[in-house]
């Protein structure tokens, strides 16, 4: 795999709740150099980064419900809505993760449905394509509760399922902190459930062009990462 094909399956991400706008021009400016598969933002910039991108093959990506995916189903509706006529290209959009623990797998596809069909509606009346990408938050999650929710969302038109926000604080039984972000056996298990049916997105921790190569080599079609530019010049 060569640099270029890489770096065309990063969301170059930039979600800091103390992100500057210079910060994000930078990020764009970064992104548009490598030409990275999108910038990855939080609701407020997307308007600021489709005026940088206008002219750019790089796609706008915002975050909805992030990061605890316990909105109410009509906010993260409204969320993803707003992003859109802001000029988002993409929606991440978190599950709500207590569902899922009580394998309410119904509330959990309809919810990602529901935001679907808003959003690739209103895509279409504006002529544009929106991906949709579903965060699981796979650290809080059993591998039922992958598969399953995978399921949900590829029985829901999901385009994506994607491993983590990156913002999880998960702890053991000891209460010490645990791994948060994409892990090779999840992105395994993600990918062997959906199939072609639906792509996988790995996001969290990743930071080296070594570990952006497993995550691929185990499924992953899109690396979310703040370490874009280091994974691409670290790459051999």
């Amino acid at each position: 795999m060569t640099r270029n094909e890489i770096a065309k399956m990063i969301d170059h991400t930039l979600l800091s709740p103390n992100a500057t706008e210079k910060e994000i021009e930078k990020l764009c400016n970064e992104a548009e150099s490598y030409s990275f598969a999108s910038v990855c933002v939080n609701p407020f910039y997307v308007s600021l980064c489709s005026k940088l991108l206008e002219n750019s093959s790089v796609k706008v990506c915002t975050v909805i419900g992030f990061p605890l995916g316990a909105n109410s189903t009509n906010v993260k509706v409204f969320e993803a809505e707003e992003a859109i006529k802001n000029g988002a290209d993409e929606i991440d959009m978190v599950i709500n993760i207590g569902k899922a623990k009580e394998h309410n797998f119904d509330f959990i596809q309809n919810e990602i449905d529901t935001i679907c069909k808003s959003a690739k509606k209103l895509g279409l009346s504006l002529s544009k394509n929106i991906t949709v990408k579903v965060i699981l938050e796979t650290c809080f999650l059993s591998d039922f509760e992958i598969v399953e929710c995978c399921n949900a969302s590829v029985n829901a038109n999901a385009d994506f399922v994607k491993t983590s926000t990156g913002f999880a604080n998960p702890k053991n039984k000891a209460g010490e902190s645990i791994p948060n972000g994409a892990s090779s056996y999840h992105v395994k298990l993600m990918k062997d459930t959906v199939g072609q049916k639906c792509k996988v997105k790995a996001s969290g921790g990743i930071r080296s062009a070594k570990i952006a190569l497993e995550m691929i080599e185990k499924g992953a079609d899109r690396i979310g990462t703040s370490s874009g530019v280091t994974i691409i010049h670290s790459f051999d």
